[in-house]
C-alpha cells in the first residue's frame, strides 16, 4: 500500500478521498489554488502545495505544477478525483513518465474509453448493444442533414471528447440543424479543445443507468450494481440512487455483464463507470464509459458497504479483488442529492460569496460529503457543487423519507442553494412512484418552479410555525419590557385565545392558539379550523432550523427573517410569510400597493463572473428575452436576455471583461 499520495483535485472529494487515507494510514498531500488558500481540504491534507493562480488552467489544469509538488512531497501516486484531469490521457502519461503512479485506469484505457467514437466501436466489439447512429466525426452539417434523414429525428449532436452534458444539442428538424451545431462546436471547442462532432439518434425520454464496474490487475472484474440518474438538468446529475427502480434482477444481470465485458474488451483497471440509457421497453445502449470515481459513487457505497475509494487504492497499489461477483452483497436503498451554490428562482444562475451560516444534518443512515464550512468563499472559477447529501434506508421510500427530512434541516446561508429544489423534486408523486426519465425536471418544472401547486397541508404547516414563532417573540417581548409598565390603572386584556391572519403570496390563512404555548407542553392549535397538536420546544430565537412534533409527527423547518416577516422552507416549499393581528389584517385593506422600483432600461448583470461574448451592439433593435450577452460562471455559460422591447443606447461591457452582480450591462431606449 502506498505511504503518502498527492490529491489532484479540490472541495468535496478531495475531502473525501483525505478522509479514507486517514483510516488507511496513508499520508495526503493537497494542491490549492489562490481561491482555495483558506478551503477545508487544504487544512484536512498532511500536507499542501500551492500550485497557481484561481483559474483553474493556471493551477488545477496544469500538469507540470501538479508532477512538481508530487515530486517535491515525495508523494507515491496520485489521485485525479473526478472533473480537471482525471480523464485526461496525456496526464496520465506524465504520471507514468514522471515514476508516479495515477490511481486509476492505464493510459490506453483513458485515451480509447475517453474518446465517445472509438468507445463506441469497441463496445459493438465487445457485444454491447449501442445507440443507432454514425460513429465517425461528421464534416459538416450537409452530412448530418443526410445522416438524420437516415436514422430518423430526432437526433442528438455529441461531443467525440469529454462529457457532463457539455457541447450536446437535441435537433428535431432539419431548419434547426446549423444552428445547433455551430453551437455543439463552439461549446466542445471550449470544453475539450476538440471539435469533433457525431450523431446519434435521441431516445424519448429515457432512463439514464450506469453500472459501477472494479477490475484488478489480475483480470478480475466485477459489478456492484446499478445507479439511478435520470433526474437531470441540463444533462448535469441532480439526484442519483442505488437500485433503480426499474431494474430487474434479470435486467441488473445483464447490464452488469455487459458492463464488465465492455471493462475487458477495454484492459480496463481500476473502477469505472459504464453508462447506459434504458428506453421504455426495457432496451439498453451503451452510452459512454466513465474512467474514472463519479460524484454519485456514495450510493453504491451505501448499499454495498464497501468504501470505493480504498478500493481504488487497493488496486492501483497492486492487490487484487478479494472477492468474486458472487461476493457482492446488497442492502436497501441510498439516494443522493448534490447540493449547488445556485439560484433555481433566477434560472439556477450560480451564487457566490461567503457562506455565513451552515449546519449539516446528521443522524442514522445519513451522510454528507462536503467540501465547505462556515466562513468558507464560494467563487466564480470552479463548479457550483458544494457537497452531496446522501441517506439510506431499507426501502425506497425509507430513503426518500429521510433525505426529504435531511434537506429540511440542511441549513446553508450566504449564497443561494437548489436545496428546496431538490427537496421538492423529492416530494413530487411521481419521484415517489418512480416513474423517472431524463425529461422529468422540464416535465414537472418551469424554470426553478414547479408546474404543481403546493399542498395545502404543507401550506398549512409553515402558516402554523410562522405564527408560532411570531408570537412566541411578541409574548417573550412584552414580557421583558413588563418591569417598565405602569400598575395604575386597567391592564391591557389579551384574548383567550390568540387569532392571527397569514398571508403566503395569494394565500391567506387564519390561524388561532386555544392555549400558551409553552415549552416543554403541548399547545392546540387551528389552521382554517383544522386541528393540530403542538409540542412547544425550548426556543433560542439566534437559530435558523426548528424541529416541532405535529400531530405525534416530527417535521424539520428552516425560518429565516426578513424584518418583521419570515421565510420559511419545509419539504420543498419556500415562502415569506406575514403575520397580522385581526386588527392589523382589516388595516390592510387601506394600505397602498408596493411599488415595483425595478428599473426596465437596463440590463444587469445576474451574476458575477466573465464576459463571453456581447451578441449585440449601440443601436440594434432587441426584444425581451433576447440573449444580449453570454456569461462565464463556475465552468458554466449562461445568457443574460433582454428585459425589455427596445434599441440599445449603450454596451457598457466588452468580451473578456469580468463583471459583478448587478452591475449594468447595457442600456435601452425603451420604445
Amino acid at each position: 500500500m502506498f505511504e503518502k499520495i498527492l490529491i489532484a483535485n479540490r472541495g468535496e472529494i478531495a475531502i473525501r478521498i483525505i478522509r479514507t487515507c486517514n483510516r488507511l494510514g496513508i499520508s495526503t498531500v493537497a494542491v490549492y489554488s489562490d481561491a482555495d488558500s483558506r478551503s477545508l481540504h487544504r487544512h484536512l491534507a498532511d500536507e499542501a502545495v500551492h500550485i497557481g493562480e484561481s483559474p483553474s488552467q493556471k493551477s488545477y489544469l496544469d500538469i507540470d505544477k501538479i508532477i512538481a509538488a508530487a515530486k517535491k512531497t515525495g508523494a507515491q501516486a496520485i489521485h485525479p478525483g473526478y472533473g480537471f484531469l482525471s480523464e485526461k490521457a496525456d496526464f496520465a502519461q506524465a504520471i507514468k513518465d514522471a515514476g508516479l503512479v495515477l490511481i486509476g485506469p492505464s493510459v490506453e484505457a483513458i485515451d480509447v474509453m475517453g474518446d465517445k467514437i472509438t468507445s463506441k466501436e469497441l463496445a459493438k466489439n465487445a457485444g454491447v448493444p449501442v445507440i443507432p447512429g454514425h460513429i465517425e466525426a461528421i464534416k459538416d452539417e450537409k452530412e448530418a442533414i443526410a445522416i438524420a434523414a437516415e436514422i430518423g429525428y430526432p437526433i442528438l449532436l455529441k461531443p467525440a471528447a469529454g462529457g457532463g452534458g457539455k457541447g450536446m444539442r437535441i435537433v428535431r428538424a432539419p431548419e434547426d440543424m446549423k444552428e445547433a451545431l455551430e453551437a455543439s462546436r463552439k461549446e466542445t471547442q471550449k470544453a475539450f479543445n476538440d471539435t469533433r462532432v457525431f450523431v446519434e439518434r435521441y431516445i424519448e425520454q429515457p432512463r439514464h443507468i450506469e453500472i459501477q464496474v472494479l477490475a484488478d490487475s489480475f483480470g478480475n472484474v466485477i459489478h456492484l450494481g446499478e445507479r439511478e440518474c435520470s433526474i437531470q438538468r441540463r444533462y448535469q446529475k441532480v439526484i442519483e440512487e442505488s437500485p433503480s427502480p426499474a431494474v430487474s434482477p434479470d435486467l441488473r444481470e445483464r447490464m452488469g455483464k455487459a458492463a464488465c465485458d465492455l471493462a475487458r474488451q477495454a484492459n480496463y483497471v481500476n473502477a469505472g463507470t459504464v453508462e447506459f440509457v434504458l428506453d421504455a421497453h426495457q432496451q439498453f445502449y451503451f452510452l459512454e464509459m466513465n474512467t474514472r470515481l463519479q460524484v454519485e459513487h456514495p450510493v453504491t457505497e451505501m448499499v454495498t458497504g464497501l468504501d470505493l475509494v480504498e478500493w481504488q487504492l487497493r488496486i492501483a497499489s497492486g492487490e487484487p479483488l478479494p472477492f468474486d461477483q458472487k461476493g457482492v452483497r446488497f442492502n436497501g436503498w441510498a439516494i443522493e442529492a448534490r447540493i449547488c451554490a445556485e439560484d433555481p428562482s433566477r434560472g439556477f444562475i450560480p451564487s457566490t460569496g461567503m457562506i455565513t451560516r451552515y449546519a449539516a444534518p446528521r443522524g442514522t443512515g445519513i451522510r454528507v460529503d462536503s467540501g465547505v464550512n462556515i466562513g468558507g468563499k464560494v467563487d466564480v472559477y470552479y463548479d457550483s457543487m458544494l457537497a452531496k447529501l446522501i441517506c439510506h434506508g431499507k426501502t425506497r421510500e425509507d430513503a426518500r423519507r429521510s433525505l426529504i427530512e435531511a434537506l429540511n434541516g440542511y441549513h446553508i446561508e450566504g449564497v443561494s442553494t437548489n436545496i428546496d429544489f431538490v427537496t421538492s423534486v423529492l416530494c413530487l408523486p411521481e419521484f415517489a412512484e418512480g416513474n423517472l426519465h431524463t425529461g422529468f425536471i422540464e416535465q414537472h418544472f418551469d424554470g426553478g418552479k414547479s408546474k404543481r401547486s403546493p399542498a395545502v397541508h404543507y401550506l398549512r404547516l409553515a402558516a402554523l410555525v410562522a405564527t408560532l414563532i411570531y408570537h412566541t417573540r411578541e409574548v417573550a417581548v412584552r414580557e421583558s419590557m413588563s418591569h417598565m409598565v405602569s400598575s395604575i390603572g386597567g391592564k391591557r386584556k389579551m384574548g383567550r385565545f390568540p387569532q392571527y391572519m397569514v398571508r403566503c403570496e395569494d394565500d391567506h390563512f387564519n390561524v388561532a392558539l386555544e392555549n400558551p404555548p409553552i415549552s416543554g407542553e403541548t399547545c392546540t392549535m387551528r389552521v382554517d379550523g383544522n386541528l393540530y397538536q403542538v409540542e412547544i420546544p425550548y426556543f433560542e430565537f439566534f437559530r435558523r432550523r426548528l424541529k416541532l412534533v405535529i400531530n405525534g409527527q416530527v417535521y424539520r423547518f428552516r425560518i429565516q427573517f426578513d424584518e418583521s416577516f419570515m421565510f420559511v422552507s419545509f419539504n420543498g416549499l419556500s415562502r415569506l410569510f406575514e403575520v397580522y393581528t385581526p386588527k392589523e389584517w382589516a388595516m390592510m385593506t387601506y394600505m397602498p400597493e408596493k411599488a415595483d422600483k425595478s428599473l426596465n432600461n437596463v440590463l444587469l448583470c445576474p451574476m458575477p463572473g466573465l464576459v463571453v461574448d456581447v451578441l449585440a451592439q449601440k443601436g440594434e433593435r432587441v426584444f425581451r428575452g433576447q440573449n444580449l450577452v453570454i456569461l462565464e460562471s463556475m465552468k458554466m455559460e449562461s445568457g443574460v436576455a433582454s428585459p425589455v422591447d427596445g434599441i440599445i443606447a449603450e454596451v457598457l461591457v466588452a468580451k473578456g471583461q469580468a463583471v459583478e452582480a448587478d452591475e449594468t450591462l447595457i442600456k435601452f431606449e425603451v420604445v
